[in-house]
């Protein structure tokens, strides 16, 4: 705030805000309490190889017969004998929801480019009505900070009052909305594609470990330290892109400014446009190796393995029986 009739800057607290974020947090809690009260829960555990076994165990998940040899996209094929292919289906032929979460990212940075666009048109039709005069956006004047002297476009909320809240928050929800939703559900892609990689340590020598420490996937992986990395680095960028900023005079907040920043918003586009060909590389890798992909389906991966242990190994069991089949066998061999 700003003391009466003099011009030096202080902090000013607002209470509004505070007040939407207590309640948003009060109903996330009654929400999780809630479903922790009417569902039984069987296993803590993160692991969809801990939580096939509860469900099997309790009865809850039944493995399908003659399906050993079936893999997650043969879902809906009858059972039956099935050669081992050399090369399993990708992540995006496996999973209708990957592929929506691929093309919700390139939505997204196709939104963010017509963000700019949008500015842009503002800029080039209205900067002359603007109090502090801007620069057209070229080579010199782009920056990855932002800068006073750039492209950017400001709108004033004159008085502070419940209607100029509302306006804020359905204005920055729909601006920030779509980005904090397409990084959230990118860690589907991620928690598919870290399940598959753990499913396949069953034909390595060391075996496949049931039960994992939830946190260390996430220095383990890289595919995890990438996206826990990029998903606070895009919202610092987006906080570069587009900035609410308020001012108070006399311990009252008078006025609410929305600014958009022209650079910036291309910034986000750019790196949005990296992150989703990197989700979309990922996302199209075939595995390799007759082991069949389960990508932490759970119907799938109560078919394939037959015995639970700590550690498994999978291929192919000699226990007798005429037939060829395979599932969880004693030890590793060559």
């Amino acid at each position: 705030m700003t003391p009466a009739g003099g011009s030096s800057d202080s902090i000013s607290i607002a209470g509004f805000p505070l007040l939407i974020l207590g309640v948003a947090l009060l109903l996330q809690m009654m929400i999780a309490l809630s479903a922790m009260r009417t569902v039984k829960i069987l296993t803590w555990s993160s692991s969809p190889f801990d939580l096939t076994a509860a469900l099997v165990h309790h009865t809850q998940l039944t493995p399908a017969t003659f399906r050993c040899m079936r893999r997650v996209s043969d879902i809906d094929i009858y059972g039956g004998p099935a050669k081992p292919p050399e090369t399993q289906p990708s992540a995006w032929h496996a999973h209708p929801s990957i592929r929506k979460v691929v093309i919700s990212l390139w939505v997204i940075v196709a939104a963010c480019a017509g963000w700019a666009v949008l500015v842009m048109y503002f800029w080039d039709h209205f900067h002359l009505a603007q109090v502090v005069p801007t620069s057209p956006l070229t080579l010199q004047t782009w920056s990855f900070l932002r800068n006073l002297m750039g492209n950017y476009v400001i709108y004033d909320l004159p008085g502070v009052n419940l209607t100029a809240w509302i306006v804020v928050f359905v204005f920055t929800a729909v601006v920030q909305g779509p980005l904090t939703l397409g990084l959230h559900c990118s860690e589907l892609i991620v928690n598919v594609i870290r399940d598959e990689r753990q499913w396949r340590c069953a034909t390595n020598r060391k075996g496949l470990s049931v039960a994992t420490n939830p946190l260390k996937p996430i220095f383990i992986h890289p595919m995890c330290l990438i996206l826990f990395i990029a998903k606070p680095f895009m919202h610092w960028m987006f906080g570069f892109s587009f900035s609410l900023a308020l001012t108070a005079f006399d311990e009252n907040i008078n006025a609410l400014v929305m600014s958009m920043f022209t650079a910036q918003i291309w910034n986000l586009c750019i790196a949005l446009f990296i992150f989703s060909c990197f989700f979309t590389f990922i996302a199209l890798r075939r595995p390799h190796g007759p082991q069949p992909a389960a990508y932490g389906h759970l119907q799938t991966l109560a078919n394939l393995v037959d015995e639970w242990s700590p550690v498994m190994w999978w291929g192919h069991k000699e226990d007798g029986i005429p037939y060829c089949h395979a599932g969880r066998v004693l030890a590793y061999s060559m």
